[in-house]
Formats: structure tokens, C-alpha cells, sequence
């Protein structure tokens, strides 16, 4: 084997031996707590929801050790095993023009990941989230997302891939501005009409329907100066009994939507805080924030690609008999993937900071740190999560604050004079 290749491969093998030892590393560190429930959950938690949580940890972690795995393997023998040659090769010998070809070339492997992936997905779905109560969905409803979602990514990538091909094919030396100027105006315009096109074909999405709830919402907003065009309630409980709330959309499609579960689960102060918590995204301009940095990596990685396919030299390396453009685009994204380990920790790094600066806010504009706390208490209990993660664990995967960093903040913004939940 080529020196290089072999490199390559090492590199591989060793960023997934971290992945793994920083997810063993976490398990055992909650282990090492044991069941002791913390000052913070007194009164909120036993020993029996404690072990219950810890058990959901563990049996997830060990899936998620099996899947990868089985992943890896996938990987090394399209990869390293000739299954790319073979492939890139029949896809050659059906003399297609340069972007059907590519079309093809990426659509069908993208199917080819989505039918590896759906046992993974319904021993998830239906043996893990089942066993710990989690999971309402039917099998009738799992297929129907399933085949939604593959409609979408059919148009997605129908879009993406032959516009990207088109323009590499109508400007060979500056396709890489293009191409990111294109997939940036592209990706914007999906958040826009996603809450109108997209997240309607698998939710259901009300007003809320409490007038008390509702006018404390109204005047929340007008205190954070946003007007916030709709607060919307999303059927959430039809999949799972997890809970959560989030914002969506851009310029005037935004909303901000709380799960049915959040609604029937939290009083009308935890309720507002988190709703003050999305608030703080807004205020603090963390989408916009988000999308300059990654569109920055996203163009410095779109120019490093187009400087890699000038020559022959990964399809050589790699032993891939036709140096087509896709082939060279897949073992690109291969590599990139083994080099992103650094990137991903700076990243969530990031969002953890921006996730702070949501509670700030959030208790800046409610005053109330007991609502706060209290709403953090009730996520986690309902989430059953992990209340003593590991911090290297925290820095590669977290994108929040451990929920106890976060009540313990919101303590200390309070100036600790509310220590009751």
C-alpha cells in the first residue's frame, strides 16, 4: 500500500479510536457519579429516575458504538476496498453527459446511505426510544417521514447537483465562487420557505391556544422589541414524548415554535423563560452569526477543493481507474471528514457561548431565575440527560452548556440569592 494511502487510512482509524475512547470516557465518568442526585435536583429527582437516565445513556452510547462501526466498515470497503472504482466505473460506461452523470453519481449514493441507515434508524426508533417511553410513532407514520424526507433530498440534491455541475462546467477556473455563492443564496432561500413548504409536511402547527399564555407572550416580545410573527404550538408528541422548543425560518417566515409535550409539561413562567431563551437568539443575531463563520469555511473549503482537482493524484492514490470529478469529490469529502475533528469542537464552542448569551438575555428580559432553572429541571427530567458528562465529551459534541453549568449560571446572574427550584 502506497505510504501515503497508508497514512491516510491511520488517520482514519485514529480520529475514530478518539471518537470512541471520548464516548467510552463519558459513559464511565457518569458511572463514577453513580446515582447521587445533585443540590441543584434535590426534591426533583430520585435514585430510580437517576439509574433510569443512566441506563438510557449507556444502552445509547453502546448503539451508537455498533452503528458506527458498522459504518466504518461500509466506509473502508467503498473507499479503500475498490467499491468506488467499480462504482465510478459504471457509472462512466452509461456515457451520460458530464451532469447527468454527476447527478446520478450523487443521488444514487445517497440513496445507497439512507438504506444502509434505516435498521440503525428502527432499532433506534422502535427498541431503544420505546424501552424508555419515549417513542408514539407508528411504523406507518416512520415510513411515511421516511419517504418524505427522501422526496425532499431527491429535489434537494435534483437542484444542487446539476447547478454546481453546470457551473463548473461553465467556468473551470472560478466554479468554486460560484458554486458558494450559489449554495448560499440556495441555502437561504430553503430557510425561508422551509416553515411554509417543508416542515408542514411532517407537523402540524397551531396558535397557542391559552389567552393567558398568549398575552404574556405579546408582552414579552414587545419588551425584547421583536415582533415576533407567530409563536406556534407543533404537534411533537405524534413522534416522541421528548421535549424541546426552537425557531425557525428567516426575515419574515421566522417563528418561534414549542413542543405540545413543553406546553402540557412546564408552568407558565418555565414556559416563558424558554420562549425568552429563543428570544436572546434573535436579539443576539446568532443564525446570522452562525451561517459568516461556517460560509467562511465553506469558501476557504470550496477553493482548497478546486486547487485538488486540477490533477490525477487522489484517484491514483486511491486506485480509482477513471479520474472523474465526482470520484475526486467523494474522496475529498472523505479526507475533509477525517480533518473537520478539529473544526467540530470550534464549532460547538460557538454555539455553547451563543447558548449563554441566550440565557443572559433570557433572564435579563424575565427576571426570574427560579422559571429559569426550573424549566432546565424539568427538560432534563423529561429528557432524561445526562447530568454528568464528561468534559472532553462536552467540548467535541455538546452544542449547550451541561444542564447544570446552566442552572448553576443562571444562579449566578441572579447574584445566588435563589437557591430553591
Amino acid at each position: 500500500m502506497d505510504p501515503y494511502l497508508l497514512l491516510i487510512l491511520g488517520l482514519y482509524i485514529l480520529k475514530e479510536a478518539f471518537e470512541y475512547v471520548v464516548r467510552y470516557l463519558n459513559l464511565r465518568c457518569m458511572k463514577k457519579a453513580g446515582l447521587a442526585v445533585p443540590p441543584e435536583f434535590e426534591g426533583k429527582m430520585d435514585e430510580g429516575l437517576m439509574k433510569r437516565t443512566r441506563d438510557y445513556e449507556t444502552e445509547k452510547t453502546r448503539f451508537s458504538f455498533i452503528s458506527s462501526i458498522s459504518g466504518n466498515v461500509v466506509t473502508f470497503f467503498f473507499i479503500f476496498g475498490g467499491l468506488l472504482n467499480l462504482y465510478n466505473s459504471w457509472i462512466g460506461s452509461l456515457n451520460l453527459s458530464f451532469i447527468v452523470s454527476g447527478w446520478l453519481f450523487f443521488l444514487l449514493l445517497s440513496y445507497a446511505g439512507e438504506i444502509v441507515s434505516v435498521p440503525f434508524s428502527l432499532y433506534s426508533t422502535f427498541r431503544i426510544e420505546n424501552r424508555y417511553g419515549f417513542n408514539t410513532m407508528t411504523i406507518h407514520l416512520w415510513i411515511s417521514d421516511f419517504v418524505k424526507s427522501l422526496l425532499i433530498s431527491t429535489v434537494m440534491l435534483s437542484i444542487v447537483a446539476p447547478a454546481g455541475l453546470w457551473l463548473i462546467q461553465s467556468s473551470p477556473h472560478h466554479w468554486w465562487l460560484w458554486v458558494w455563492g450559489f449554495l448560499l443564496i440556495f441555502g437561504i432561500f430553503v430557510m425561508y420557505i422551509s416553515p411554509y413548504v417543508i416542515e408542514p409536511l411532517f407537523n402540524k402547527f397551531t396558535p397557542v391556544s391559552d389567552e393567558s399564555l398568549r398575552d404574556r407572550i405579546i408582552e414579552l416580545t414587545e419588551k425584547a422589541g421583536i415582533h415576533a410573527r407567530k409563536i406556534l404550538r407543533v404537534d411533537a408528541s405524534k413522534r416522541s414524548r421528548h421535549t424541546n422548543a426552537y425557531f425557525t425560518g428567516i426575515g419574515k417566515t421566522k417563528r418561534i415554535v414549542l413542543y405540545d409535550t413543553l406546553l402540557e409539561g412546564m408552568e407558565q413562567n418555565e414556559i416563558i423563560s424558554v420562549l425568552a431563551h429563543e428570544i436572546g437568539h434573535w436579539k443576539k443575531r446568532h443564525l446570522l452569526k452562525t451561517m459568516a463563520v461556517l460560509e467562511v469555511f465553506s469558501l476557504a473549503a470550496l477553493y482548497l477543493c478546486y486547487r485538488l482537482v486540477q490533477g490525477d493524484y487522489l484517484t491514483r492514490l486511491f486506485h480509482i481507474s477513471e479520474a472523474t470529478l465526482f470520484a475526486k469529490l467523494v474522496l475529498l469529502a472523505f479526507v475533509g471528514g477525517i480533518l473537520s475533528i478539529a473544526l467540530t469542537p470550534l464549532m460547538n464552542a460557538l454555539s455553547r457561548r451563543h447558548e449563554r448569551e441566550a440565557d443572559r438575555t433570557s433572564y435579563e428580559l424575565t427576571g426570574d431565575a427560579q422559571g429559569m432553572a426550573g424549566a432546565f429541571v424539568k427538560l432534563s427530567k423529561e429528557n432524561l440527560s445526562n447530568l454528568y458528562p464528561h468534559p472532553l465529551y462536552v467540548a467535541m459534541y455538546y452544542s449547550h452548556p451541561p444542564i447544570l453549568e446552566r442552572i448553576r449560571y443562571i444562579r449566578e446572574m441572579a447574584g445566588g440569592g435563589q437557591t430553591g427550584l
